[in-house]
């Protein structure tokens, strides 16, 4: 919740309702083949009594109650392809690949025992994915993805993703399935079909193809004070910091501010030089910069040696 969920996100466009009822949910899936609806009070009961319970005896990073929590809102939704994406890193619940290896291996199990194809993909999450932290920014990142605009990891990884989905479904190769995927970008039909997905749920598709979006009013650069190169971000600190702007929930009443966030302009591995740019926060009060500053700073890391890279796409589990 650092910095908004899913739910949170679509809702900085304009209109954009995600409570249907169940008709309108299948009946749009049945006319255009997609909807996100946010979770009711209905789906799995049990977990939600489960989940408080781990809050209070400690058993919150139980791999088996992690895994059964996840999967049992898969299972009872219905569907009969489901793809994980596992991360792990500073940014993530599993703080390594090993964790996140055992995660994904017990959901899988506990889908295909329950007669599902699944399959899950172990992701970095040691540095924030792309370049945009918080709900309105992460949106118009998305659709740049989407129109072609932007080439790089999270593009990367939305097509593996996609990709294995589709392989699932299509039972296609992985690869064979990914350039489907890339191709649906390139031609620009991914977008068509968003732009055709907002306006189906009330979005203002104006708003979305004109990028007009709400952007925090205040806004701060934060420039790099040595030389170097960026050897590490932190993740997490990087999602407090746009919760502290705004973007997130720091008690669970809270209502996200949806301009706030984070522009990231330099990734792990970048060399940089004094002054040079390395974000730019945004938020709706001028207040709330020097604390969102102060926890950006303390989570981006600047040395003389260039770290290795990591991959982004650890394993994938079938």
């Amino acid at each position: 919740g650092h910095t908004g969920g899913t739910v949170d996100k679509l809702e900085s466009i304009p209109g954009f309702k995600t409570s249907l009822t169940e008709e309108e949910f299948i009946s749009q899936v049945k006319k255009i083949g997609v909807a996100l609806i946010g979770q009711t009070g209905n789906l799995a009961p049990a977990d939600k009594k489960l989940y408080a319970l781990r809050d209070v005896t400690a058993t919150v990073d139980s791999i088996p109650l992690i895994a059964s929590s996840v999967m049992s809102k898969k299972l009872a939704a219905g569907a009969e392809n489901i793809v994980l994406d596992v991360k792990y890193g500073s940014g993530a619940f599993m703080k390594t690949p090993e964790d996140a290896e055992k995660l994904a291996e017990t959901m899988v199990k506990i889908g295909k025992a329950n007669g599902r194809r699944v399959s899950a993909l172990i992701t970095d999450m040691d540095k924030p994915l792309g370049y945009a932290v918080g709900n309105s920014l992460e949106v118009m990142e998305a659709m740049r993805v989407l129109r072609g605009e932007e080439k790089g990891e999270l593009y990367d990884i939305c097509a593996a993703l996609a990709g294995e989905m589709l392989a699932l479904a299509k039972n296609l190769p992985h690869d064979e399935a990914v350039r489907a995927v890339k191709d649906s970008i390139d031609s620009g039909k991914a977008y068509e079909k968003m732009l055709e997905w907002i306006s189906a749920q009330g979005g203002d598709c104006g708003c979305v193809i004109e990028n007009r979006l709400p952007v925090g009013k205040c806004s701060r650069t934060v420039r790099a004070e040595a030389d170097g190169y960026v050897s590490h971000i932190n993740a997490e600190g990087i999602g407090i910091s746009a919760c502290v702007l705004g973007a997130g929930r720091i008690n669970k009443s809270d209502t996200p501010d949806l301009s706030a966030g984070i522009l990231m302009k330099k990734n792990t591995g970048d060399r940089v030089l004094a002054g040079d740019e390395l974000a730019v926060l945004y938020s709706s009060d001028e207040e709330k910069l020097d604390s969102g500053e102060e926890k950006f700073r303390e989570s981006v890391v600047i040395s003389n040696e260039r770290p290795r890279e990591i991959p982004l796409i650890y394993k994938i589990i079938r």
